[in-house]
């Protein structure tokens, strides 16, 4: 089966919490990749709540966006893993 994901939501500290067709809901931390290209700009709070789902994985109203599969296997069930 195909991994998609069908709802996104915005959390504190650069989370997403992500919903996939599985059903499963996990939360995927972005802050690794804020420094980095045009994900640079979602340090501002106002675009990276911009997330949303498109065409099956997400992405913002600057352009930017990941793929299902990375978001899937990168992230945990546990919003606070540490």
């Amino acid at each position: 089966m195909m991994i998609t994901v069908k709802r996104v939501e915005p959390k504190e500290n650069y989370i997403l919490e992500l919903e996939f067709n599985n059903s499963e809901v996990k939360y995927f931390d972005m802050k690794e990749y804020l420094d980095h290209g045009i994900f640079k700009e979602l340090q501002n709070p106002k675009l990276f709540n911009s997330v949303k789902v498109f065409f099956e994985t997400i992405n913002w109203d600057n352009g930017a966006d990941l793929c299902p599969e990375v978001l899937y296997r990168k992230s945990t069930y546990d919003m606070n893993p540490n």
